[in-house]
């Protein structure tokens, strides 16, 4: 039985000037799943969270903002991908510290690669991608090494490069980014904190179009606004109540956007 719960509902409204379109979307965010076949629990929130959404109305897409295996292994991220295939509605990937490690076989394109052979009609084919809903534009970024995993994240230089093309290339756009690893802390802890976050922000600070980004790995949920930006963090999965997120973004002309969000609690059991 699922329980209908709402943990949080927070709207945030923010007049400004140039916004010129009108639209609105409704999807789904899972995060830190740490699903591993040797672990019969994770199987049975998954699948639980799984038959849970396929039962929500108006979700455009659901994405799992990383951790989404629990040790970095073909064996997990198989188990986990015959799980969520049975969404009913498209799902994206973000890759987070737990679910690469090239040592040992799993690598960023290896990963991939397995991805697209449980569903075909995956599109994305390298870590950092774009991907279009109505009026908004998403990008995910990633923050995840793979040959020396650990829990801090480093956007290289490179993928900031990459992040700031497609802002310039966006700028009429609201842009929603998904990320594993947040770059506003939502815990005071340095062993999770993003590796030189001012090269993040000194590309953030040159454009105006990002009006989210949403992320997990700290298995905690806050939400706070900076600088114009609502930055969403998102519980795991895998905690006490197995709580995933569900976010709603209005857009009005003449107006930034309203962000609602709402914890969905999973009862597996």
């Amino acid at each position: 039985m699922i329980k209908k719960i709402l943990y949080c509902f927070i709207a945030i409204i923010i007049f400004t000037a140039g916004s010129v379109f009108a639209g609105e979307i409704k999807f789904i965010q899972v995060t830190d799943t740490h699903y591993s076949v040797h672990n019969p629990f994770t199987e049975e929130v998954l699948k639980a969270t799984v038959k849970d959404i396929n039962q929500q109305s108006g979700v455009s897409f659901v994405v799992f903002t990383g951790d989404n295996i629990d040790k970095s292994s073909e064996e997990n991220l198989r188990g986990f991908m015959k799980t969520i295939k049975k969404l009913n509605i498209p799902y994206y990937i973000v890759i987070g510290n737990h679910d690469v490690f090239k040592s040992n076989g799993l690598s960023k394109q290896r990963y991939i690669e397995i991805i697209k052979r449980h569903n075909w009609l995956y599109r994305p084919s390298k870590p950092n991608y774009v991907f279009k809903k109505g009026e908004f534009v998403f990008i995910v970024l990633d923050g995840a090494k793979e040959t020396i995993p650990g829990t801090g994240g480093y956007y290289r230089p490179k993928t900031l490069e990459w992040f700031n093309k497609q802002l310039t290339k966006y700028k009429r756009r609201k842009v929603i980014v998904f990320q594993h690893f947040p770059i506003l802390p939502p815990l005071e802890t340095k062993t999770h904190r993003v590796y030189q976050p001012e090269t993040y922000y000194e590309v953030l600070n040159k454009h105006n179009n990002v009006i989210a980004i949403i992320s997990g790995h700290y298995h905690t949920n806050k939400e706070k606004m900076e600088n114009g930006i609502y930055h969403i963090n998102s519980p795991s999965l895998i905690n006490a109540t197995n709580p995933y997120k569900i976010i709603d973004i209005v857009t009005t002309k003449g107006f930034s956007p309203m962000i609602y969000t709402q914890i969905r609690e999973v009862d597996y059991h």
